[in-house]
């Protein structure tokens, strides 16, 4: 069995305390569908095959493992719902978490799993201060709504990928429709997640990424609309974005 990589820890975290507290509490349950990170379960499957979809056509591979040789940052990897994944397409991959529960699980179950993942406890600007090589992806997946700063965290990133590299954003809108399903529906009505896992004034709207990696020096794609069929019981890609879309943006290569 491969063994995870041990956690390492950043330097001086700087992010919302209260969100970290909030997702420590509740790490083990990472891995469990029917916990309080369903949702996530639910929505990974369309979520993983667009990432990978758009990173195999961005850099022209195809065949069983075609993320092999990219470098691929998960900032706000949780429990590496996401880390895992790409690691068994081929990427070299690094998951930083800002709650140290959240990493201790993810390399756990990592290890379990016989994956080498590069899991590490801290926050994007310390892999800058620490002059870390620069990524050919970063995904910023659920986690801008539950940083301090949402525009500066989203600048930050843009300095960890590399010329010619890509980062791929997802998040839940700032709009009406998002708070009746994101929020009342999925935390009040379903309970699908704690009340007060996400908070109306934090969520952020695709003009916000636009302006924040405009500013990090990338190109932004049109952003891509995630809808939920509650008969279905599924997600899937179109275009509307009220509530849960993702966007692509590509630094140029010179």
């Amino acid at each position: 069995m491969t063994t995870a990589a041990a956690p390492q820890t950043l330097n001086r975290p700087s992010i919302d305390p209260e969100e970290v507290e909030k997702f420590s509490r509740i790490a083990a349950e990472w891995w469990d569908p029917d916990s309080k990170f369903k949702p996530l379960h639910k929505f990974n499957p369309i979520r993983l095959g667009f990432i990978r979809d758009t990173i195999c056509e961005h850099f022209g591979l195809s065949g069983d493992k075609p993320l092999t040789g990219l470098r691929i940052l998960d900032i706000g990897c949780g429990g590496g719902l996401v880390c895992e994944p790409m690691a068994r397409l081929g990427a070299s991959v690094t998951g930083v978490d800002a709650a140290e529960a959240n990493i201790k699980t993810a390399s756990v179950h990592a290890d379990e799993q016989g994956l080498a993942i590069d899991y590490r406890h801290g926050v994007a600007e310390q892999l800058i201060e620490q002059d870390e090589p620069l990524f050919d992806v970063v995904l910023n997946l659920e986690v801008m709504e539950h940083v301090a700063n949402p525009h500066t965290f989203l600048v930050d990133c843009a300095r960890l990928v590399k010329p010619g590299g890509l980062m791929v954003c997802a998040t839940i809108n700032r709009t009406s429709k998002a708070f009746a399903l994101a929020i009342v529906g999925a935390e009040w009505v379903m309970g699908w997640l704690p009340r007060g896992t996400h908070r109306f004034h934090k969520l952020v709207k695709p003009a916000q990424i636009r302006a924040a990696l405009r500013e990090g020096g990338m190109n932004l794609q049109a952003p891509v609309g995630v809808s939920y069929n509650p008969l279905t019981d599924q997600f899937s890609l179109g275009d509307d974005t009220a509530v849960n879309y993702m966007m692509v943006a590509e630094k140029p290569a010179g």
